[in-house]
């Protein structure tokens, strides 16, 4: 479980301390900064959940998501409690520490707060930041993990 809420930890810090310096350092005054032809800073602000949705609930919105999300957050520190795989350990701890880190812009500041937006050939991929980054890596190890596991269960079986 130490492995998992150390992971948590870094990812929040590493989330928070990103938004703080894009936001007030890189940013400063300006909405958008080029930086590649498919990469921008920008100042997004997402008042939803992924992508976006739900974002027209405004603050009670927000308090709303920031409850759910905390639920979530429980649910997975009980199974970070009983999870004995290394690998899942880090992915949990991914998910959790990205998801605080985007309920803590929720109750400070009444959304999060995006800013790398990615786009190729006129099409924009919604505007996100690493506490999103950290929950969809943390995802991808365990939807892959789970995969790989019923596939070596189902080679063993067939030995």
């Amino acid at each position: 479980m130490l492995l998992g809420l150390c992971i948590a930890l870094m990812a929040v810090l590493f989330d928070q301390l990103s938004k703080y310096y894009i936001m007030h350092e890189v940013l400063g005054e300006y909405a958008v900064i080029v930086c590649a032809p498919f990469f921008n800073l920008v100042r997004a602000w997402n008042t939803g959940v992924s992508f976006s949705m739900f974002n027209d609930y405004g603050s009670l919105g927000a308090i709303i998501l920031s409850v759910i999300a905390s639920g979530i957050v429980l649910f997975l520190l009980f199974w970070l409690k009983e999870e004995t795989n290394r690998l899942s350990q880090i992915a949990l701890g991914l998910i959790i520490g990205g998801a605080i880190g985007n309920i803590i812009d929720r109750v400070r500041l009444g959304a999060v707060f995006d800013f790398l937006d990615f786009h190729v050939a006129g099409h924009h991929w919604p505007a996100f930041n690493l506490a999103d980054s950290f929950i969809c890596v943390g995802a991808a190890i365990l939807v892959l993990q789970g995969i790989f596991n019923v596939i070596n269960k189902k080679e063993v079986k067939n030995d």
